[in-house]
């Protein structure tokens, strides 16, 4: 027998198992949009559970394809602070009434570049404990224990604080850097005056026809960031309502190419058997203009910025059936809404400026598809194939 025919024959029962084995194993994904309204920007949410057939260990390896073909952004994100991912999700655009379909695959490792992420946020301790955080649209900012402590400015408040930015890149880090953030150098800046409001979006107990807050968060914690979703948690000394004290632990989650944050409050009471009622609020301006639609549970403004900036909506959503009714304070417009047996309150808010193109009207229109959206969530089943 030849040297060349049996370094052939070594090399087929070599390659024998390799050519046995199955192809690896792919996952078809299929979205339903069932209104009939065209839905940008919509996170697609995969639990890892349903993903174990893959056989990818590694979330980072876990590939998004659409229809045609093309590779798509996706984003493990560890919900619970384990360590661990539990969702993969990705983005994409519907029309109306569309329905798409994703194959879902493993391959090599993600490495994301600076330009892919639409989503960023961090604790900053040199501004006396600021959390701020951002997407490709918007940027807010709360306020941590040392700020109610420092010797020029000390404030004490919840309040969630809103900056302006006109342009689609992360700010935040720039912002903080050359701590001129009240000027708008083109890229937009600091407005807003929340102070001790509650700002755009933020929330307290209703008890006793009174609005309770607690003081600055204490600790934070990020549990996704970025590219396509912050996430991160901030937790509240115990705070007095109405002769009970209550602790908070507040999750924040921002998603990319939207104008609306999702606030999840999780309340422990002292007097376990009262139901809480949470108030969530905007912060009066003088002129501005106010609508709310009980239907969709939203509650939406627009007001003349100070500076001479221009003009911003804000807007508050709730889900129906936990809206408790309205109220208002020397300082706040608020929507009242149920938490759930287990002290949680889940709602929206979030906010535009029209250097961006938008006006009052088309402001409602976004908050009552948003509404809706949320109230007809995107359809999605998984399928195996070998």
């Amino acid at each position: 027998m030849s040297i060349f025919r049996t370094v052939l024959i070594s090399l087929f029962f070599a390659l024998l198992p390799a050519l046995s084995m199955p192809a690896p194993a792919h996952m078809t994904v299929k979205a339903i949009n069932r209104l009939q309204l065209e839905r940008r920007n919509q996170t697609i949410e995969l639990s890892f559970k349903d993903l174990v057939q893959l056989g990818e260990k590694d979330p980072a390896r876990i590939h998004v394809q659409n229809a045609a073909g093309y590779e798509i952004l996706c984003q493990a994100v560890d919900t619970d602070g384990d360590y661990s991912a539990d969702l993969l999700i990705f983005q994409t655009d519907f029309a109306p009434g569309e329905t798409k379909s994703f194959t879902v695959t493993s391959g090599a490792k993600w490495t994301y570049t600076q330009d892919q992420f639409k989503s960023y946020g961090r604790f900053v301790r040199e501004r006396f404990d600021d959390f701020a955080w951002e997407n490709d649209r918007i940027a807010h900012r709360m306020y941590g224990k040392a700020l109610e402590t420092w010797v020029r400015e000390p404030l004490t408040s919840s309040t969630v604080d809103i900056w302006s930015k006109r342009v689609p890149r992360m700010i935040i880090n720039d912002w903080y850097m050359v701590d001129n953030y009240h000027v708008d150098n083109g890229e937009g800046a600091d407005f807003y005056s929340a102070s001790v409001s509650r700002g755009c979006g933020g929330n307290g107990l209703w008890a006793a026809d009174k609005l309770w807050v607690s003081n600055n968060f204490v600790t934070s914690r990020v549990l996704a960031n970025g590219p396509i979703r912050v996430m991160f948690e901030l937790t509240y000394e115990p705070f007095e309502v109405n002769g009970s004290k209550v602790a908070e632990t507040k999750r924040i989650a921002l998603d990319a190419g939207q104008n609306l944050d999702h606030y999840q409050s999780f309340y422990k009471s002292q007097s376990d058997s009262e139901a809480l009622t949470s108030a969530i609020g905007l912060k009066k301006t003088a002129g501005d203009q106010k609508e709310f639609n009980a239907e969709h549970g939203w509650l939406a403004q627009w007001e003349k910025m100070e500076k001479n900036a221009g003009n911003q909506g804000l807007a508050i959503i709730v889900n129906p059936k936990t809206f408790a009714g309205e109220a208002e304070d020397r300082l706040n417009r608020l929507v009242l809404s149920k938490a759930n047996p287990d002290g949680m309150v889940s709602y929206w808010a979030g906010f535009i400026w029209d250097k961006t193109g938008a006006d009052y009207s088309s402001w409602k229109t976004y908050v009552d598809h948003f509404a809706q959206e949320l109230l007809s969530p995107i359809e999605v089943t998984i399928s195996t194939n070998p």
